[in-house]
């Protein structure tokens, strides 16, 4: 990546290539259309192929040779030369904070940032709402804010806290992907950590349901007596300096964590699922785990693989998040361990705020709101600097598209271009570069760490259920995704069939 903002050196550069591409993408099709085909050179299927994308009711119908398309007068086609098509990017972890935070984001802004992106289904957490979805009333309160006002597809988490662990299988039968809970100070208090009591409780409502629980990593750790664990130092320096920040969420949160959960996965054989992954350090016990028998799943984000904990400036407080992001050796473990498949999927973890909550006044790492912003950016992120690594466009639709909609019950809809899956594609140019400027950021809030970066690839059209939703900079002025419930499962293994759709208002 190049940047002319704060910290050039704490992104990847690369070296520009020039390649010529068609993008025209119709500009004579309205936004809004229902589009029959998409005509390509560069068609994403497992490898890229020339070929025309046959939709017929919202579903990919066919996928042709072009010698084999057949068009008629009635086709609404869109040619769109040598641009890449491949399935839309199903990004499971996005705090939308409708209701209640509207200030911070929400559905409008969230699903248009998402379209800009090539992002056709997001999975909204169950915090930092308010109500946070955890309760059916919550839930079902939720639903009816998000009706009308999403531009993609959106289904929701659901959150364990403590005591509520009879609302878990009410909220299953009612249509939410899994639950989220923290093993730390969420940040909210409306959204309070579990303790292992809480864990327990809430593992026996799910087993036999098929769901997931959703892990955030971290926990407060103390020196045993034979001083195999190092406490959380007390951190006494500056904290306008980011290493004060970085020293006091040490890798050995995250490695305590994850052995709580990896002990809790094998005993109750739930599916869990490890989000935001920051340190490579616990990746031996994820690989232990998994080798005996737990079904564990795990994610990293963006700004893991794309930020480094070295050059981030002093009073720099756009780049804090929890977990926070580490040191560029590390790093380049994360990636490592993505091209091996020990990290299953990559996200964006969009966690906004008000600008003010960021403190960039004063610059203290200690008071600054964690979170980063980026759902918009998410596919170039990852491109820019996977590309420099040898990943393959097929790699892009396994760890942001397929796996994705797996973890969330939508792996039969979503995440692929075979025929009956959802018509959901975006349209992109890994070649061309842009640079990220506020005036092109679809987000309420703009403040990001990335203004002033330039990446690689361009998305030029999205299309959400076969209706042209996303193009060059300007939106369809029908909300054009819906709310999605996920019908439950009776087992772990047992794929979804069916995603039902939340009735309009």
């Amino acid at each position: 990546m190049k940047r002319r903002a704060v910290a050039p050196q704490c992104l990847i550069h690369f070296q520009r290539r020039t390649l010529t591409h068609s993008l025209d993408v119709n500009a004579d099709m309205e936004l809004g259309s229902t589009v029959t085909a998409v005509r390509s050179t560069r068609v994403l299927l497992g490898e890229v192929h020339p070929a025309v994308v046959v939709i017929k009711n919202g579903k990919i119908h066919q996928v042709l040779s072009d010698e084999e398309f057949t068009e008629d007068a009635a086709s609404a086609v869109l040619d769109v030369g040598d641009s890449v098509v491949m399935p839309g990017i199903v990004d499971c972890h996005v705090h939308v904070n409708e209701p209640g935070r509207t200030s911070w984001e929400g559905f409008w802004t969230a699903t248009r940032a998402a379209a800009a992106g090539g992002v056709t289904t997001i999975v909204d957490m169950p915090l930092n709402s308010i109500p946070p979805t955890t309760t059916l009333a919550n839930f079902q309160q939720k639903l009816r804010e998000a009706t009308g006002k999403c531009f993609v597809d959106t289904a929701f988490w659901g959150g364990v806290i403590p005591g509520n662990q009879l609302e878990l299988q009410p909220m299953i039968q009612a249509g939410v992907a899994g639950f989220k809970c923290f093993l730390i100070h969420s940040g909210v208090d409306e959204f309070p950590h579990v303790s292992d009591c809480d864990l327990h409780a809430a593992m026996k409502q799910l087993q036999g349901t098929g769901s997931v629980l959703l892990f955030h990593a971290e926990r407060e750790v103390q020196q045993t007596s034979g001083g195999d664990v190092k406490s959380v130092p007390c951190v006494d320096s500056d904290p306008n300096q980011y290493t004060t920040f970085l020293q006091s969420r040490p890798d050995v949160m995250e490695v305590e964590a994850i052995r709580t959960v990896a002990q809790l996965c094998l005993q109750y054989q739930v599916r869990c699922h490890v989000v935001h992954l920051s340190s490579a350090q616990p990746l031996t016990l994820i690989q232990e785990a998994r080798q005996a028998g737990a079904p564990l799943t795990v994610e990293t984000t963006h700004h893991y693989l794309s930020l480094n904990a070295e050059n981030i400036p002093a009073g720099a407080t756009q780049f804090k998040c929890c977990p926070p992001i580490r040191e560029a050796k590390n790093q380049e473990l994360l990636w490592g361990a993505l091209k091996a498949g020990q990290i299953d999927m990559v996200v964006s973890d969009h966690s906004p705020c008000t600008p003010d909550l960021k403190k960039l006044d004063c610059g203290d790492f200690s008071q600054a709101w964690g979170g980063i912003s980026s759902l918009q950016f998410g596919l170039p992120l990852f491109w820019t600097s996977a590309g420099l690594r040898g990943f393959q466009l097929a790699d892009v639709v396994r760890l942001l598209c397929r796996n994705t909609a797996q973890l969330c019950g939508l792996g039969q809809q979503k995440g692929s271009l075979e025929p009956g899956y959802d018509a959901d594609l975006v349209i992109w140019d890994p070649e061309r570069e842009f640079e990220i400027k506020a005036e092109g950021i679809h987000h309420k809030n703009k403040l990001t760490p990335y203004l002033g970066v330039t990446l690689r690839g361009v998305v030029t059209a999205t299309i959400v259920g076969g209706r042209l939703v996303y193009r060059d900079g300007s939106f369809s002025s029908e909300t054009l995704g819906k709310p999605l419930l996920i019908p439950p499962r009776t087992t772990p293994e047992e794929e979804k069939t069916d995603v039902m759709t939340f009735p309009p208002s």
